[in-house]
C-alpha cells in the first residue's frame, strides 16, 4: 500500500523574485473564480512550484489576507498529489501562482474544489 505524501515543504513554495518576476512576465493565465492562475511551463529538471497571493486592495486586513492564503495552501497541499507525479512523469519544471480575486472570505470546501479543478487543469497542460 503506497502512502500519499500531503506535504507542502518549502523547496516546493515560489519565493524567489526573479522566478516571480519571469512568471508573471511570461507565464500563461486562466481564470476559475474565485482564484486567477498564472503558470509556467519550462524544461528543466522536475520541479513543481507554487505561489499563493491576495489583493489588499479587496483585503484591508493582514488577518484576513493571511487566512485566505493559509487555506488556499491548504488546499493546495491536499489535491497536488497527481499534479506532482504528471510533472515528475514529463520532466518539466512547472512554476504557478494563484491569486485570490474573490471580495469575500472564501470557505474551505469551496476553496478545496476549485482547487482540485485549477489542478486538473493544469495536469493537462503538462502533458
Amino acid at each position: 500500500m503506497t502512502q500519499t505524501n500531503y506535504r507542502f515543504p518549502t523547496a516546493e513554495k515560489l519565493k524567489s523574485r526573479k522566478q516571480i518576476a519571469l512568471l508573471f512576465k511570461a507565464g500563461r493565465r486562466f481564470s476559475q473564480a474565485p482564484y486567477q492562475v498564472i503558470y509556467l511551463v519550462e524544461k528543466g529538471e522536475a520541479e513543481l512550484l507554487a505561489g499563493f497571493g491576495v489583493s489588499s486592495r479587496n483585503f484591508k486586513k493582514a488577518v484576513d489576507r493571511n487566512r485566505i492564503k493559509r487555506t488556499g495552501r491548504e488546499a493546495y497541499r491536499l489535491a497536488n498529489g497527481m499534479l506532482k507525479e504528471k510533472v515528475k512523469a514529463s520532466g518539466v519544471r512547472l512554476s504557478l501562482f494563484l491569486n485570490y480575486t474573490g471580495r469575500e472570505l472564501p470557505d474551505f470546501h469551496l476553496v478545496k474544489e476549485k482547487m482540485e479543478n485549477i489542478l486538473k487543469k493544469l495536469e493537462k497542460e503538462c502533458s
